[in-house]
């Protein structure tokens, strides 16, 4: 299925809906004011992202905080498992259940076969591996890719990513398993590099290009990139800032369709909002306080609709930032366009039953 394409058509499969492109949201950890898992609120997270339109689910990622895998928190498996489930009784179409994978090969391997036994369709690969050189990370790639589809992952650098040359894409891309790639390096230089890198790959057409770059959404969305003898599209978005008002994510990319098909005034309002979601994220992600208040970010707005009872991590350390709540307040008003609040207030009690 070619992914420029594919979403004039109704997908089949989860796969084929992630290579035709959809909303991806980073799935949230629900604890309470204990730091217990709060298995309520997490299962109306669920519940929420899949009555908002999302096509999928990414669960076990960064902003499901990476310290669910510490023996002593235990939680992979629970998290994993609760999602999925939710997914695969409440959904009634096909969903995109990705499961993020981090470590060294035999730790990502272990995690994607986990994985694959709970249901899941993807594996989101975290590319922060200390030492590991390129080569490294593309026989761990393949090895993963014997479990489950792959998405590659190209980080931004301030949560621990690093720069991989065009020349590693390319090869990523030409990896049979490999079935989308998430762009993130908050870089324009260095997403036209892995774009162009894709783009000359033999399977580039068999890979789905999905923007992780939080703070140009709107912008990746809307460029048409060369590739070849025709223009290539981010098909669509895998993003932490869609785990907070996705129903209106939901709206915004089927918008986004519009324009691309020659809606030149909804291009123009698009255009005119790209600026106001990057000020939207830079509050919700901290990025005033170089992103340490990121995920309890994210958890403010949710906790602000009643989706989460509060903003605890498990780190007791990981808080928003001094400000920060007055910056999320700030662009809630500012942007009225970009809040769900309604939407939440007419379903949370269903949700959370």
């Amino acid at each position: 299925m070619n992914s420029d394409t594919a979403a004039s058509s109704t997908p089949d499969s989860p796969i084929e809906l992630l290579l035709s492109g959809t909303v991806i949201p980073a799935h949230p950890l629900a604890l309470d004011a204990e730091g217990r898992f709060d298995e309520r609120r997490q299962r109306a997270l669920t519940r929420y992202y899949l009555a908002s339109g999302a096509g999928g689910v990414a669960v076990g990622v960064h902003t499901t905080q990476f310290e669910i895998r510490k023996p002593e928190v235990g939680l992979l498996r629970p998290v994993l498992e609760l999602a999925a489930e939710t997914v695969a009784r409440e959904a009634g179409r096909p969903v995109v259940r990705v499961a993020g994978a981090c470590g060294y090969t035999a730790q990502v391997v272990a995690e994607a076969e986990l994985a694959a036994s709970l249901g899941y369709d993807a594996v989101l690969l975290s590319p922060a591996v200390p030492g590991a050189d390129e080569q490294g990370l593309l026989d761990r790639a393949r090895a993963v890719g014997e479990v489950l589809p792959v998405i590659g992952f190209y980080l931004q650098d301030a949560v621990g990513g690093r720069f991989l040359t065009p020349g590693f894409w390319r090869a990523f891309a030409d990896i049979p398993s490999v079935a989308a790639i998430k762009i993130a390096p908050f870089d324009r230089y260095r997403t036209a590099d892995v774009l162009g890198a894709i783009a000359s790959a033999d399977r580039a057409g068999e890979v789905a290009l999905y923007t992780g770059n939080d703070d140009a959404i709107i912008t990746d969305l809307l460029t048409p990139y060369r590739a070849g003898d025709r223009p290539r599209w981010f098909a669509g978005g895998l993003l932490g800032q869609w785990a907070v008002w996705t129903s209106t994510a939901v709206t915004l990319l089927e918008r986004v369709r519009r324009a691309r098909a020659g809606d030149h005034p909804t291009m123009i309002e698009l255009l005119r909002q790209a600026p106001e979601l990057t000020d939207a994220n830079s509050a919700v992600f901290d990025v005033r306080g170089g992103f340490r208040g990121c995920i309890a970010g994210v958890h403010e707005v949710l906790r602000r609709q009643g989706l989460l009872a509060g903003t605890r991590c498990l780190d007791p350390a990981e808080t928003m930032s001094p400000g920060q709540a007055e910056e999320i307040d700030r662009v809630t008003s500012a942007y009225p366009w970009l809040t769900d609040d309604t939407f939440v207030r007419e379903h949370l009690d269903a949700w959370l039953g």
